[in-house]
């Protein structure tokens, strides 16, 4: 098994439970961090035996860009997304970090992760 992560992916996003947060926006880093076998990938060189960061970084682009009320539900959209787009890829896990939450106090991120295992 392989390791496969990126890390802060960001984005200026409109997700939010009030219509502040959906009007204004916010500030957005997500990580994916995908376990998989890409042993045929690396012994042949192969792009099309393991996964493309590309393809990745679009599914995750394209639900940032659809506002949602709970990054729980963005999480799981960009999650079921790569499970079932990509069988070879045998476990993941997203996270997405509101930048400085309106939460009436200091807060560096709100962070909401889910995974998945096959």
């Amino acid at each position: 098994m392989g390791r496969i992560e990126l890390r802060g992916l960001s984005f200026k996003a409109y997700h939010g439970y009030y219509d502040e947060e959906r009007q204004r926006g916010n500030q957005f880093e997500v990580d994916v961090l995908l376990e998989l076998d890409f042993s045929g990938a690396a012994t042949d060189d192969d792009l099309a035996k393991t996964v493309d960061y590309q393809d990745i970084y679009r599914i995750v682009e394209a639900h940032m860009k659809r506002p949602s009320y709970l990054l729980e539900h963005v999480v799981d959209k960009i999650l079921y997304e790569i499970r079932d787009k990509f069988p070879i890829v045998s476990s993941a896990e997203v996270r997405v970090y509101k930048l400085n939450p309106p939460i009436g106090g200091p807060c560096k991120a709100a962070i909401v992760s889910n995974s998945f295992s096959r």
